[in-house]
């Protein structure tokens, strides 16, 4: 009775051990698949990301990722990044064979150059409106040094910069055009009609991001950039009061969040 008493006894701790053991790799293969599946979601952002490049201070010009817009596609020296001009270039091929051209009016633009933009806006063009509203003046097509989507070379302005001109007409083929076949070539509008609640800058029917990139680029600036980040230019103290970065730089088309 006594040696059965201590077989059962063994058994028990035994199978015990091996539930035991069962559970501690159970909970370690958890643990590993919670590890695998934290690392899944953070992002990887190529080596040249930085801080000063999504705010702009870089010269793109000598920066060998940068090209210049052939004659005949740009109505001046604009820049912008190769993939970006790479897609452009294919996009137009589609376009013409249907008797459509574009030409980019307005591509990538550094702090400096924004800067220069903003500040004459606030010290000369609404000069006579009152500081607390000049800078939502100024927003409603202009973005404020450091937020600007066309620092990073993902971004252009095609051939007109009055939505009226997109309307009706020329225009109006040349949008629906763009509005049906964009995507394809990975552009997408980011700044729709702000019907459906979207915040920040007017509609504008000539901005297109070429989103395999800006995507990216607009998930740094949400992990990496600050309101200290944001200054040196006339009215920056407003940036925080208006919450520039969720308003504005992220007041974009909900196709460029999917």
């Amino acid at each position: 009775m006594f040696k059965l008493s201590i077989k059962f006894t063994f058994l028990l701790f035994f199978f015990g051990c091996l539930a035991n053991c069962k559970k501690q790799q159970k909970n370690t293969e958890i643990k590993e698949a919670i590890l695998i599946q934290k690392k899944d979601t953070i992002p990887s952002f190529p080596n040249y990301l930085t801080k000063d490049y999504v705010l702009g201070k870089f010269d793109y010009a000598k920066n060998d990722d940068f090209m210049l817009v052939p004659e005949g596609l740009s109505n001046k020296k604009i820049y912008v990044r190769k993939e970006v001009l790479d897609a452009f270039l294919q996009m137009e091929i589609a376009a013409k064979k249907e008797n459509i051209h574009f030409t980019i009016i307005s591509g990538t633009r550094n702090f400096e150059h924004q800067k220069r933009i903003w500040n004459y806006k606030w010290n000369e063009k609404y000069k006579n409106t009152p500081t607390e509203k000049r800078a939502l003046k100024i927003l409603e097509y202009s973005s404020m040094p450091s937020s600007s989507r066309h620092h990073w070379g993902t971004d252009i302005d095609l051939n007109n910069l009055n939505n009226t001109y997109f309307s009706s007409g020329k225009g109006l083929k040349e949008y629906n055009w763009l509005l049906k076949n964009a995507s394809k070539f990975g552009f997408y509008q980011p700044y729709t009609s702000k019907e459906n609640g979207r915040t920040g800058y007017h509609e504008e029917k000539w901005h297109w991001s070429y989103l395999p990139l800006s995507k990216i680029y607009l998930n740094y600036y949400n992990q990496q950039i600050t309101y200290k980040d944001i200054n040196d230019f006339e009215g920056a103290e407003f940036a925080k009061e208006i919450d520039i970065i969720k308003n504005y730089v992220n007041g974009i088309n909900v196709e460029l969040n999917n």
